[in-house]
């Protein structure tokens, strides 16, 4: 191999003589009106085991070059200045960049030879050969865990040490690690970059978009160990509470006793008839914040779960399932008594009644098979009339009164 010689330090091979000289005036000197080898010299030695003269000012990491601690501060920063130009994806270093473009082409030429995945470098198919060895050689030197990856133990350890050192610009928070920075900034920016295809909904985390989805496709991947319920997965752990015999959350005012504590705060409110949740359009007033948004559709007239066989949208994501039914003919809520099976549980509770007889909402002396039902009949003895005559003063218990009513006024015929 042909040397080139330094006049200033070592011999080096004709490619890392060029890098050599050209990288001292980048790095070091950020000009390029000389050729010097001298701060080179230095970087050599700290290569070589002497120290490392550059220190990040917010933690512990120090380095050899001047660049090498700038391109660390922007993790501090959680700045991204190298934007991919086909998905809008930001990095923090161009290498992150070239990498990541390589996945828009589907080259990835190192494969694995136990499983189908293959991978865009070398580094990334040895340490993916890992998890089917088992080897985990990052072992934390505080706990017996250990990881796959030299960057995944170095977070971790913050997990003993309690360290931040990622802080936000804008807010007192601070973080762990800088991709958790980079998706809370966006509570600040409002940038919501993955939208869904289905409704006009968007989110700051892939995470939260595929949650999400779910509510469209009606898939419930979470099945209950103890009964034969699906969840989400939050819902999952909430629902497995309910098997759970421990209710440590009792009601000062009645018997009840609650999972978690928040339940019983919402339950309080049955009792003092507290209505925190305010809606800015009419005077209803709710219990729960859930109940408010959902209320708010009806005055947005907004229906984002679309049918995808009809063109029928809902308000609500279980509307839309049970709609869904009435496509495949699916009747999930089966009769004990009879061969019978419905399409909506509250049908099959109707249908009930039929074999027991009972009438279950005995509010008042007259009773009612339906919940619904009994509602509007409450209105009769509060006298509430929500549903008003834009055209004259009336207003009506239920809305098919107020449309029978309107037809005087445009002189259209009952069918």
């Amino acid at each position: 191999m042909k040397l080139e010689s330094c006049s200033n330090c070592s011999q080096f091979s004709h490619k890392v003589f060029h890098r050599h000289m050209t990288q001292t005036v980048n790095e070091e000197t950020e000009t390029f009106s000389s050729v010097s080898c001298k701060c080179f010299a230095d970087t050599l030695k700290n290569i070589q085991g002497s120290r490392k003269q550059h220190k990040c000012s917010l933690c512990d990491e120090s380095f050899s070059t001047l660049s090498s601690l700038k391109l660390h501060q922007t993790f501090h920063t959680g700045e991204k200045p190298f934007k991919c130009s086909t998905c809008g994806k930001e990095f923090a270093r161009s290498s992150y960049l070239h990498l990541h473009q390589i996945t828009h082409t589907d080259e990835k030429l190192f494969k694995c030879s136990l499983c189908p995945k293959a991978f865009i470098r070398l580094s990334y198919l040895n340490i993916h050969q890992r998890i089917h060895t088992d080897k985990r050689p990052h072992q934390c030197s505080v706990c017996p865990k250990a990881f796959f990856r030299s960057s995944h133990l170095r977070d971790h350890r913050r997990t003993h040490t309690g360290e931040k050192p990622y802080q936000c610009s804008v807010c007192p928070k601070a973080f762990a690690r800088s991709s958790v920075l980079y998706v809370h900034q966006r509570t600040h920016t409002g940038e919501k970059p993955y939208k869904c295809s289905v409704c006009p909904k968007a989110f700051a985390r892939t995470s939260a978009l595929h949650v999400h989805q779910r509510t469209h496709t009606g898939e419930k991947p979470n099945l209950c160990s103890v009964c034969p319920k699906a969840f989400f997965q939050s819902s999952l752990e909430n629902h497995q509470k309910t098997h759970a015999a421990k209710r440590p959350h009792k009601c000062s005012l009645c018997s009840k006793a609650f999972i978690r504590s928040s339940d019983l705060l919402i339950h309080h409110r049955t009792h003092t008839g507290e209505k925190p949740y305010t809606c800015s359009v009419c005077p209803k007033a709710f219990t729960q914040s859930s109940s408010l948004r959902v209320h708010q559709i009806i005055h947005t007239g907004e229906k984002p779960y679309k049918c995808s066989m009809c063109p029928k949208a809902f308000i609500r994501s279980s509307h839309l399932k049970c709609h869904q039914r009435t496509h495949t003919d699916e009747k999930p809520f089966k009769c004990y008594l009879c061969p019978k099976a419905f399409n909506v549980s509250s049908n099959l509770t109707v249908h009930l009644t039929i074999h027991t007889g009972q009438k279950p909402r005995s509010l008042y002396p007259k009773s009612f098979i339906r919940s619904s039902h009994v509602h509007i009949h409450q209105r009769l003895h509060m006298g509430e009339k929500p549903h008003k005559c834009s055209l004259c003063p009336k207003g009506f218990i239920k809305l098919s009164y107020l449309r029978d009513h309107e037809r005087i006024h445009t002189g259209e015929k009952r069918r």
